[in-house]
């Protein structure tokens, strides 16, 4: 069976939060309401939209919570298009993604962000040939549901006991304990070492560097 490192994408390969609270904050200026503020925003990234927007806006419709994750994709296609859109590679990604391929890991994303968000990151960043299986909100429901690593693994060729999720949110360790696989936690995204350790984590890395050590030490 192949082995099979799935990645988050925000918190985890990139720091995308400065934009992600910008068009959080411009999504619900659109719609009349009063942003949530960016601590509230941390902590939904890593949910599809509607989802995110649903924890945001707890006493609005499901109406208003996809209009509202219209305006936020709008606000957010928008700070792209302007330049104004920050998603750099975390310090240590690129190598820990090079070193994990050489070592003849496959490599997948499982992500909430849209195809097409996760496809201009990756062609931006240069790391779109490494990957082999690419999981978005626009085939799946929303983290911690197991779909996302489900098929990522029968894209890959891999099963649970050779597959690790490595996530910044409790999210990402709740959906790889519902898939059966390993759950890495990392320490530099917007969830904290003790909600990832609760949310089930196996161990939770400090540095992107300590990434190969660990997949290559589980059993």
């Amino acid at each position: 069976m192949n082995r099979l490192a799935v990645f988050d994408c925000d918190g985890t390969l990139v720091d995308s939060q400065a934009t992600i609270c910008l068009a959080m904050e411009s999504g619900f200026a659109a719609c009349g309401l009063a942003g949530p503020g960016d601590a509230a925003t941390r902590g939904i990234i890593g949910l599809s939209l509607v989802e995110a927007m649903a924890a945001l806006h707890p006493t609005g419709t499901a109406a208003q919570h996809h209009v509202l994750a219209e305006e936020y994709k709008k606000a957010f296609f928008n700070l792209r298009a302007a330049g104004l859109a920050e998603e750099p590679l975390y310090d240590g990604v690129a190598e820990a993604i090079a070193d994990l391929d050489a070592r003849g890991w496959l490599l997948g994303v499982a992500t909430g962000k849209s195809d097409r968000g996760l496809k201009h990151i990756l062609d931006h960043h240069g790391l779109h040939p490494r990957f082999v299986t690419l999981q978005t909100a626009d085939r799946h429901p929303s983290k911690p549901h197991p779909s996302m690593l489900e098929l990522a693994m029968a894209e890959a060729g891999a099963a649970p006991p050779t597959t690790a999720m490595i996530g910044d949110t409790s999210y990402d360790m709740i959906m790889a304990k519902a898939a059966g696989c390993a759950a890495i936690g990392v320490a530099w995204g917007y969830h904290n070492a003790d909600e990832l350790r609760d949310g089930g984590a196996d161990m939770v890395a400090e540095h992107p560097s300590d990434l190969v050590a660990m997949l290559e030490a589980l059993p």
